[in-house]
């Protein structure tokens, strides 16, 4: 049987990918990739460099629009590329940052698959995702007994966040540090007292990492960052 392999790549620390993972990536004969345009690196793929040997490496685009049409046949594209590589009979992984099934490309490639290529078997191997790894950076819980968190993705619905953060005791805010600056003065609104934990990190596991805590009522416009890989984490006191 024709088989495919997804692989969660983590958030960026090489020596975080996990065994499995090593593996799945060391015997396959092609490494498909995520880039958000043509020419520019997969950052998936950048994770396991020290991993590619002989490899043939596919880059597929997924251009970062909200336009309904050109997402979709972009999806059906790269889905067919990588179904006709797997179709070949070589065996192929797919790399994704993070984790597969958390705001992922390979949820999208995914369904594309089952629906018009249920010959292909295919297998995901989780990855570490980065709210974790950056807890364990910054020593903070995020959530125990019975505190209830919720995680948000780029381009926020204010308006959502707002009634999301007057439910929850921890907000964990993903992907995009350009939109961070607009939730500060919500979340307070919201409840979250000067006394709140607030942690803020980007670039995860990679040379140029940034962390940083303190309490919510110390945060001024220096604190924050503007990258697209960053993560925001705020605790109710």
């Amino acid at each position: 049987m024709h088989e495919l392999v997804c692989v969660g790549c983590g958030p960026g620390d090489p020596e975080l990918l996990t065994v499995k993972a090593v593996k799945a990536i060391q015997s396959a004969e092609v490494i498909a990739c995520p880039t958000a345009k043509e020419g520019k690196p997969s950052i998936a793929l950048s994770v396991v460099e020290s991993l590619i040997g002989n490899h043939e490496i596919v880059n597929l685009v997924f251009p970062m629009v909200k336009d309904k049409d050109t997402l979709e046949s972009t999806w059906e594209k790269n889905t067919q590329i990588l179904a006709n590589k797997v179709l070949e009979g070589k065996k192929v992984v797919y790399l994704t940052v993070g984790d597969p099934y958390l705001y992922s490309t390979w949820i999208y490639l995914h369904r594309e698959l089952q629906l018009k290529f249920p010959q292909i078997k295919i297998s995901v191997i989780p990855g570490i995702v980065s709210m974790f790894t950056f807890a364990s950076k910054v020593g903070i819980s995020l959530a125990e007994g019975a505190e209830t968190m919720a995680v948000i993705p780029s381009c926020y619905d204010l308006s959502r966040v707002k009634e999301t953060a007057k439910n929850c005791d921890t907000m964990i805010f993903l992907k995009d540090g350009r939109y961070f600056d607009q939730v500060i003065k919500l979340l307070k609104e919201s409840g979250f007292s000067d006394d709140s934990i607030f942690a803020i990190g980007q670039d995860l596991g990679t040379p140029n990492e940034i962390v940083r805590k303190m309490r919510l009522g110390d945060v001024n416009e220096s604190t924050l960052t503007t990258k697209y890989f960053s993560i925001m984490v705020v605790k109710r006191a």
